[in-house]
């Protein structure tokens, strides 16, 4: 039966924009596990390669063969089968189901197997499901429908879902990218009712213990000292309770050590935290390390402060580019323009800004220097020292849009021409 035919699993055929758009909220990390592909079209084995690259698969290690179900079958009987299976097959009904019996006989105890198959077949999927297929697809299929489905398999639906990571990163030292970074969270946290954690990574002078009027005792260097310790237990003793629904995971802010961070142990300590918390706050520091690249990178998403001059276009651009490249399946960082309209200071117009960098800006934040600074001094978000603030309503959009309840990006604020930067834009090799 095709897929023009009454029985049809029309769910299946109609994975659009929409949808796309949908999975990539939903397709969650993959845990530690070995996939194996067995596909007869390389158009489907690309797919699954690219899906192997991804982010969400960085721990589980994927390899992807020919041959559709007959070689899954003859690899089988000599190998042990691994944690999933993927197979390709175009046959029709009755022979693929006595192509899977075959497979069965091969399979240990406890692999699951999902079938890619070209027939969009309701009595077939019935007939899969009765023995044992953990899903079938239609092809063709997409990397994020494919990494959907998988993640779908190890991510309990009944449980609480696995937190959304977001990385903040500045595109140059002092732009705000902390103090955005804090009054974002704690929107989200206050308005949504929902738990957040802020994890200081810039533990040298990270400023999350001060913005929140807070001298924790321990925080995020005792759980990156020994990260195959945290669990739910050490994770709560060790955060800094700030409000009801926020919490940090402080920086130490101390000299007299080195921090010579581990990737590994990053990822770990995120991962725990995610595993309690529906958001995790990333403040990173303006710093470029192998675990600084990492958690950037593997991020559901990315928010990249800057001020409009030339070098944190420089910065952002090249920020922007990475983040473009290793990360084909997301879609692209948000950027936030911060202090907009500095006295005195000479300014690329933000249209310009954001057109180089081929993005629409989250949010644009007016220069108010009393309104932070008072906010700072006394340890408080800008929302709690002055809720009329002009940039409140911008900072709320910003963080209802991280938290996937608003999906229009801020108009980007309209500036007069540049032509006085141009030789500028030319130096860094930056097209208008």
């Amino acid at each position: 039966m095709h897929a023009q035919d009454a029985g049809e699993l029309a769910p299946l055929d109609a994975y659009d924009e929409r949808a796309h758009q949908e999975a990539m909220s939903r397709a969650r990390p993959i845990p530690r596990i070995s996939i194996q592909a067995f596909c007869e079209l390389p158009e489907t084995a690309e797919v699954v390669q690219i899906a192997a690259e991804d982010r969400r698969l960085a721990k589980a290690h994927v390899s992807v063969h020919m041959g559709g179900v007959p070689a899954g079958v003859a690899h089988y009987q000599e190998s042990p089968t691994p944690n999933l299976i993927l197979i390709e097959s175009s046959l029709p009904r009755q022979e693929l189901l006595g192509e899977l019996d075959r497979l069965a006989e091969c399979c240990d105890a406890g692999t699951k197997v999902v079938v890619v198959g070209h027939y969009n077949d309701v009595l077939l999927y019935r007939e899969l499901l009765k023995r044992g297929v953990s899903e079938y697809l239609v092809a063709p299929i997409v990397p994020l429908q494919m990494m959907e489905s998988i993640s779908n398999l190890y991510n309990d639906p009944e449980s609480d879902p696995v937190g959304n990571v977001v990385a903040f990163v500045g595109a140059k030292g002092g732009v705000g990218s902390s103090t955005i970074c804090h009054n974002i969270s704690w929107i989200i946290s206050e308005t949504l009712q929902s738990d957040v954690v802020i994890a200081d990574l810039d533990l040298a002078f990270g400023t999350t213990s001060l913005d929140f009027n807070q001298d924790p005792v321990q925080g995020i260097a005792e759980a990156l000292s020994s990260p195959e310790r945290l669990d739910e237990v050490l994770l709560d003793r060790l955060l800094t309770k700030c409000t009801e629904r926020l919490s940090i995971f402080a920086a130490p802010v101390m000299l007299d050590r080195d921090y010579d961070l581990s990737a590994d142990a990053c990822d770990m300590v995120i991962d725990v935290v995610r595993q309690n918390v529906p958001f995790v706050m990333v403040d990173l520091p303006h710093t470029w390390t192998s675990w600084t690249k990492r958690l950037l990178l593997s991020a559901d998403e990315v928010v990249i402060t800057a001020t409009p001059d030339l070098a944190n276009l420089r910065n952002a651009k090249n920020i922007v580019d990475l983040v473009r490249q290793s990360r084909s399946n997301d879609g692209p960082p948000k950027l936030i323009i911060n202090m907009a309209g500095t006295p005195k200071r000479q300014e690329i117009p933000v249209k310009e800004f954001c057109q180089h960098l081929d993005l629409q800006a989250a949010a644009i934040i007016e220069y108010d220097a009393e309104t932070f600074s008072n906010a700072s001094a006394n340890g408080r978000m800008i929302e709690e020292v002055s809720a009329k603030a002009k940039c409140v309503p911008t900072l709320r959009s910003a963080a209802m849009l991280l938290a996937n309840r608003h999906e229009a990006p801020m108009p980007t604020k309209k500036s007069g021409a540049s032509a006085a930067l141009a030789p500028l834009f030319a130096k860094l090799k930056l097209k208008r």
